[in-house]
């Protein structure tokens, strides 16, 4: 009975817990006044720990968000380190944007449920995990919206392989407020087995790129490195082509061989200097609308 008891305290002490508050969660640092922020998410009783790096002054800036890589492992996901793309965010900030990494329900230090799963390989459900994660960034975009530095429209997406195809899913939403989606290498289910170059379900892939084209208003430059073993250029090319073929506006680049594994580009400085030209092109009609507003 008194072991009862304490557990039942326990509980109760554990209900009682304040919430965490939502925005910065730390001081500023650098480089590039990188600081801890929670923001929400879907979940009420989830924040997402997130960094955020900003320009020098008081903006209001045009806001990217990075949506980071996932994996369907559960170990995986509760020990992967928080997201920080610090050479990418480094890169975006030179050119006048606010950043915000978030990590997502499911994973490391964010924790709570999964909402993204995309179930077993034969049967996933690509186009229900995709959406679920535009719902978790678009949740995490539309609260930094509010704060004074960040500008409410003129933002980008930038989605790196899951995070990616769940900001092709954004594609369809109001292009006033998301002006610009570039992902790396979108996709989901890649290297099934740790197999390099083997995808689950393939044909659910496509149909669901279809899927998220129908009434899609917001550009995407889809880029991904000539030794992708998750999402091969030929094959996503196959899946910008549907993509496009649907309604969707992209402009598909293949980059030259990135390192051992061309995936992970994005996370990298060699990486994000291969991209610039393209990252450039992309985001330039955005910049351009920032420096009129000035």
């Amino acid at each position: 009975m008194a072991k009862l008891l304490l557990v039942l305290l326990a509980l109760a002490a554990m209900g009682a817990a304040p919430a965490l508050a939502q925005g910065p969660a730390g001081a500023e640092s650098e480089p590039n006044r990188m600081q801890p922020w929670l923001v929400p998410t879907p979940l009420p009783d989830t924040m997402s720990h997130a960094f955020l790096y900003r320009p020098p002054g008081e903006g209001p800036f045009p806001l990217v968000l990075i949506a980071h890589a996932t994996t369907q492992n559960v170990l995986r996901r509760a020990q992967m380190p928080q997201p920080q793309y610090r050479a990418l965010a480094a890169f975006l900030v030179a050119r006048g944007f606010a950043v915000l990494v978030p990590e997502r329900p499911g994973h490391g230090a964010t924790g709570g449920k999964y909402l993204e799963d995309q179930g077993g390989c034969d049967e996933a459900d690509y186009a229900r995990s995709g959406r679920a994660t535009a719902d978790e960034i678009r949740v995490a975009a539309d609260f930094m919206r509010r704060q004074s530095f960040v500008r409410g429209d003129g933002t980008v997406i930038v989605g790196h392989s899951a995070g990616g195809w769940g900001a092709l899913a954004l594609a369809a939403d109001d292009a006033k407020s998301v002006s610009a989606i570039i992902v790396f290498a979108a996709g989901r289910g890649g290297r099934a087995n740790d197999f390099p170059n083997q995808i689950c379900a393939p044909h659910t892939l496509k149909a669901a790129a279809g899927e998220f084209g129908k009434g899609a208003r917001v550009p995407v430059t889809w880029l991904v490195a000539a030794n992708d073993t998750y999402f091969a250029p030929a094959f996503s090319k196959q899946l910008a082509d549907i993509f496009r073929s649907s309604g969707g506006k992209v402009d598909f680049r293949a980059l030259a061989t990135y390192g051992g594994e061309g995936h992970w580009l994005p996370e990298t400085e060699g990486g994000v200097k291969l991209a610039a030209a393209d990252l450039d092109r992309a985001l330039r009609v955005v910049r351009t609308s920032a420096a009129g507003k000035r």
